[in-house]
């Protein structure tokens, strides 16, 4: 026992505090991951035109990407929960590397598909345990530290307009390998990350072991925790299938409306998202002050007015009422992958996996069937039908308050 508590006592000073370089990089990786992912429904006004493909066939794409992140993310927390791993995260971007370069090359819808699956893979391996990361290096800060990691993968979706109107319009589609030299940068800050990321197991391993006298683990999830739970992924759908509609499919939308040329009409998706981006970052530390619970309900809830009138709107009008609501829905992203990890204890990784991989999940599942949608009943009545979705907001009501997580898991 002198010996543990010996090795204890030498731990770094910091060891429990904010490790904002960690979390910044990782941050930066988390943007350019996502700026990866963003060139696929970017590219799509450049795949309808070179290849000719349907509303339904892009939903596809983009169901590809988001399926295959949707259903091996949580697999992956879990399996990081019970061993972590590191080195996985450099090989994930390995996979998403390999997967911009067929992309680039893909000479049929088919190959595009296939291209795709590999970035997917990238980034179920990726979002778990670099939510893991920006755990470990939060201290006391869950919040906001949270925000500065997920703020990297909004500002990284944010930068899908530039790609299309700078990259892509004028090189198409082998424009892209150019971010075959971005997830190569990102490999190499995840080296470093990932040495860091097994020398705070090393030191966890130790306090592990000397809490485990005192500690009881693995306790079962409550009956009152799984409704919870249920209820947050549920809401997370909500907010993602209506923000599958604008990020896909509100381009064209745009460009019907108001006469819009493509580089144009991405200027809507630009503001929109990178609204979010500051969303997302402002609502971690907004929830460390005010409760996770208030941010996630009026998130939704602030959003829905406006979100149902901007389809009526002129040029001018929508274009505020759309950054506006960008930054009110966003603000609520980090906080529910917190509010899940704190309702989960634990099972930091499976948590991560179940919000934002079911979050993608939900994109997909939300572009296959509003791109089917599209094409069935038009793109302005399905554009006007997904702005009522943050209405489902309301039901953030029945969510438990953020003082009675502690007490159920005390229980």
């Amino acid at each position: 026992m002198t010996q543990l508590a010996a090795a204890v006592s030498t731990k770094p000073q910091n060891q429990n505090d904010t490790a904002y370089k960690i979390l910044f990089i990782i941050g930066l990786v988390h943007l350019l991951n996502d700026s990866i992912q963003s060139v696929i429904p970017a590219m799509f006004p450049i795949l309808e035109k070179s290849m000719g493909l349907s509303f339904t066939q892009l939903g596809m794409i983009a169901f590809s990407l988001n399926i295959v992140s949707s259903i091996l993310q949580p697999l992956i927390g879990m399996a990081t929960d019970k061993k972590p791993m590191p080195y996985a995260l450099p090989l994930g971007l390995t996979s998403t590397m390999f997967g911009v370069l067929g992309l680039a090359f893909a000479p049929s819808f088919v190959f595009v598909i296939l291209s795709v699956l590999f970035i997917g893979l990238g980034s179920a391996v990726f979002h778990p345990e670099g939510s893991r990361v920006a755990y470990m290096a939060a201290g006391p800060r869950r919040g906001l530290a949270q925000s500065i990691y997920q703020v990297g993968g909004n500002s990284g979706q944010a930068l899908a307009p530039l790609i299309t109107a700078l990259i892509l319009v004028p090189l198409g589609q082998f424009g892209a390998v150019w971010f075959t030299l971005v997830a190569a940068i990102a490999v190499g800050l995840l080296l470093y990350i990932a040495a860091w990321y097994s020398r705070k197991l090393d030191y966890e391993k130790i306090t592990a072991k000397a809490k485990q006298a005192s500690e009881q683990v693995n306790k079962g999830i409550s009956k009152n925790i799984k409704i919870a739970l249920v209820l947050i992924l549920f809401l997370i759908f909500a907010r993602s299938w209506y923000i599958s509609g604008m990020t896909n499919f509100y381009a064209f939308y745009a460009i019907d409306k108001y006469g819009l040329s493509i580089k144009e009409a991405q200027i809507f998706l630009f503001a929109f998202l990178v609204a979010g981006a500051f969303g997302t970052f402002f609502g971690g530390p907004l929830a460390d002050r005010f409760g996770k619970k208030n941010i996630i309900f009026l998130s939704m809830i602030a959003t829905a007015p406006l979100s149902a009138i901007i389809p009526f709107m002129p040029y001018s009008v929508a274009f505020a009422l759309l950054t506006i609501s960008g930054f009110i829905l966003m603000s609520s992203f980090s906080v529910t992958v917190v509010y899940a990890q704190e309702l989960v204890p634990g099972k930091i990784g499976t948590m991560a996996g179940l919000t934002v991989g079911l979050a993608f999940g939900m994109g997909a599942i939300g572009s296959v069937g509003l791109g089917y949608l599209a094409d069935l009943i038009g793109m302005p009545l399905m554009i006007i039908s997904v702005g009522f979705l943050p209405l489902l907001g309301i039901l953030t009501l029945f969510l438990p308050k953020d003082e009675q997580l502690a007490e159920w898991n005390n229980d």
